[in-house]
Parts: structure tokens; sequence; C-alpha cells
């Protein structure tokens, strides 16, 4: 049958592709402070299209940091009502001598949107967007309820998302969230994700001495503080990989049977995997390397700093060194308990006489997960197999999307994950990029789901 929803949206695919070029120019960087005049930017750039596309009650969602950006359209009464989630913050574009376009300055090369966000998640977010346009435009309205939410600190781990969810507690009410973010494990074959490891992160310094000294006058005789910082985050790990954190892991669910069959199920080259970007494996043993990456929680020192870094040599045995650390936790897991076990850990493996302080220990988000039976996965099932003409393999996110975890706490509601950005599209790095094919892709892809979901009853949203 022919969808004339869909129609219009390919024959508009190129002001569509101008649209989503014009929302990458703008560097919505959420992480730095200078970007603010940019995030500011963007908001207003999607209340224009929110306003011009004929959503109602337009307005900003403000928890004291960046708001997020809301619009409606409830206009089908006995309908499912859904949050469609996106954001509009993206990484800042360091660093920018690897790029070989300006990361703000879409660029088309091989079938490919270059741009910071493009892939994360600017790309899928305007997708989203422009579908309920098309419905708008053609039909008057949505199969269902929509209630867009579009965020502006996901990038920076959603700091203000339970205030906001708190304070607008009523006007979020909903069945379900459909997320623009999340994306897709392949571009052959349909998958779907069912869940999403959850995080947390905290910051250290260790002192060793009052300040630098001469390395002629003290190396050898006394603590390096760089030497001590590496010897404690090696700590956190055995040689072969396993975490030896006390009690990291101790409320974490064992997967289920259903998960560890569709883990296995989704093909993975793990050789390919590791040559993409160089690296060498590492992990539990005990587990795949698919198992390792989403149904077991991580620790990973994310940065290490101190001493002298600048040109030629300085002959200092440093006094000071500092670390960032985050932590990936699966299903079970708190994320303030398990960053507390790494805190003791961290803490007991400090030798004496050395001060250590914490100068952040984060609040984090926990795992979700999504159940096989939800309205959400099974429209999402018979979309993507008519669509690719195969069975979709269920898998779970070894990233962490806080709306997930926070919106089904605060909102009891659940959360598919419908990106159509793909693995290999180097987000959060220099040339990240948005394949085009995507936007077809996605267009058609969304406006089936939105139809999909229009068929359950709302009782059927109800977590189990």
């Amino acid at each position: 049958m022919n969808d004339q929803v869909i129609t219009h949206l390919l024959d508009k695919q190129t002001p569509i592709l101008d649209w989503m070029k014009d929302f990458l120019r703008i560097p919505s960087v959420s992480a730095d402070p200078g970007f603010d005049d940019s995030m500011h930017e963007a908001r207003n750039f999607l209340v224009q299209r929110f306003t011009e596309i004929g959503l109602d009650n337009v307005q900003l969602l403000d928890g004291g940091g960046q708001p997020a950006v809301y619009g409606e359209s409830l206009r089908a009464p006995g309908k499912p009502t859904i949050i469609i989630y996106g954001h509009y913050d993206v990484q800042p574009a360091d660093p920018l001598e690897e790029w070989l376009s300006p990361p703000f300055e879409p660029t088309i090369r091989d079938g490919c949107l270059f741009a910071r966000g493009s892939s994360d998640v600017k790309g899928s977010t305007a997708i989203a967007i422009e579908t309920v346009a098309a419905f708008l435009a053609v039909e008057g309205d949505c199969p269902i309820n929509v209630k867009f939410f579009i965020e502006g600190e996901e990038e920076t781990g959603s700091p203000s998302l339970r205030a906001i969810v708190d304070k607008y507690r009523e006007l979020l009410q909903a069945d379900g969230v459909l997320s623009a973010d999340g994306g897709r494990a392949s571009r052959e074959i349909p998958t779907i994700n069912t869940g999403a490891r959850g995080n947390n992160a905290l910051e250290f310094s260790i002192r060793a001495a009052k300040g630098d000294m001469h390395s002629g006058r003290y190396g050898g005789a006394v603590r390096n503080a760089l030497h001590d910082m590496a010897a404690i985050v090696t700590s956190l790990h055995s040689s072969d990989g396993t975490v030896t954190v006390k009690d990291f892991d101790i409320d974490a669910t064992a997967p289920t049977q259903r998960q560890i069959e569709d883990t296995a199920a989704f093909p993975f080259d793990q050789r390919a995997f590791l040559d993409h970007v160089g690296a060498v494996a590492h992990g539990d043993p005990a587990y795949t390397t698919r198992e390792q990456l989403t149904l077991r929680p991580s620790i990973e020192v994310n940065g290490m700093w101190g001493g002298y870094t600048g040109n030629g040599v300085k002959t200092i045995v440093p006094a000071q060194a500092h670390a960032k650390i985050t932590i990936r936790t699966v299903s079970g897991q708190d994320p303030i308990r398990a960053i507390e076990s790494v805190r003791k850990h961290l803490i007991a493996h400090c030798p004496k006489g050395v001060q250590i302080s914490f100068s952040y220990v984060g609040t984090g988000s926990p795992a979700s997960t999504l159940s096989p039976l939800s309205p959400l996965v099974l429209s999402a099932e018979r979309v993507l197999q008519a669509e690719m003409g195969l069975r979709p393999i269920h898998v779970r996110l070894g990233a962490t999307v806080p709306i997930t975890s926070i919106f089904q706490e605060m909102l009891d509601i659940g959360t598919l994950m419908f990106g159509f950005n793909l693995p290999d599209e180097p987000v959060h790095a220099p040339n990240e990029f948005f394949r085009l094919e995507s936007v077809e892709k996605g267009l058609r892809a969304w406006t089936k789901i939105l139809r999909e979901l229009s068929t359950h009853k709302t009782s059927e949203f109800a977590l189990k």
C-alpha cells in the first residue's frame, strides 16, 4: 500500500537535509561554558521548527541547567501517548587538527554527512522531527499522541534531567518513549535495543609532597606522585582485565538466558572490531567480547595527568597527580554504590603518607532493560522485518542513555532506542559522520513505527 506520508518525506529529502545541515552548523557543545550562546541558538532553532510544523504548547523545560525543548501533538484521543526523545547538544570537536573538514560546516563525502553531532545524534533527531512534521502536513495529525523532549545535556551525563522530570512530571505523562538516540548495531542486520548499561564517574588527586622537587636532589629517595598514581589505577584490574574492586558488581543481576542467546546470535567479528580501532583485546576472559561490552560492567581510566608535560625536559619529581575514572553498570547495579566501591578501593591502595582527595563523585544513571514483550519492541520488530526482510535481533547497548533509566524510575515508562546511526560513525571523535542512506531508511521506519504503535492499547504499555 502506498503511504502518502512516506511519499511526502522522500520527495522532501533535499530540504530535510538542508535543515539538518543548518542544525549541525550550530556548535551546541554542552560541556564547555564558552558555547552557551550556541546552546541558546540551538534551542531557538528547535522552537522555531516546532512552531513552524504546527506543534502545540512549545516551550523550554528548565531544570537549572541547559533546558530541554518541548512540543506536543495530542490530537489522537484514545491512542497511546509517546515521548519522542533526542538531544541537541554535542561533544567538543577537539582535536580540531584531525578533522578533514571543519567540524561545524557539514560536508558530504562518499555518501556520508561529516559534522560534529551528525551521528550523535542530530541526524536521527531531525529524522524524528521531520516524520512528525510530515504527518501533520499530509494528514493533519499523528496516528498517536506525541510529546517531543529534546534534551540539552545528554553529552554531559544529563545532570539536571531529574530536576526537569520532577518539575514537569504532569506534562511528561506518557505511555512510552521512542528515542532517536541509541543507534543500530549493524548496517545489514536489523537490531532492536532492549537495554543499555548505566554509568557513573569520579575524579581524584593524590599528593606525595609539598611541591615538585629537583630530580637530581630528590630522585630515587622520595615518592613520585605519578608513579603512585600509575600503581593505584593499575590495581583496579588484574593482568587479564578482570575488575579487582571488592563488591563492585555484588548487586549485578545475572544475564538472562534470552540475553545470552541474543548476544550470541548477533554476528560479531572480533578481529574486525579490534582492527577498526587498532586495539588489543583485554577483558574478563570468562565472557565473550560482546558480553563484555553489553552484559558486564566495566571500569575505565579516562585521563591521568601531573608533573611537566610541556616541550623539552624538566627534571622534576612530581608532587601531585590527577585522574578521571568512569564506570559502566549493568542491570541491578546501583551506580552510587558501585562508584563508592571504586572510591574505597582507591583509598585502600593509596600508599601510606600520600594524600588522596576527590574533587567529584557522581550520582550516575543505572542500567535499563525493556521487556521483549513491550509494544515498543513488538512494533519495532514488525517495522524492521518488513523493511529489511530479516527477523530483528535483540541487542543491548554498551553505552548509556540516561533517560532510559530516569524515565523508567520517575515516570514508570519504558524507552525504545530507535536511532539510525551506526557503530563505525566515529562519534565523540574527529571526522564523525552520518550515512545519507540512513536518512531515507529512518524516515520510512519512523513513519511505520508511529503507525504500528497506534494499533496498541494504552494498557499494553504498562511496565511488567
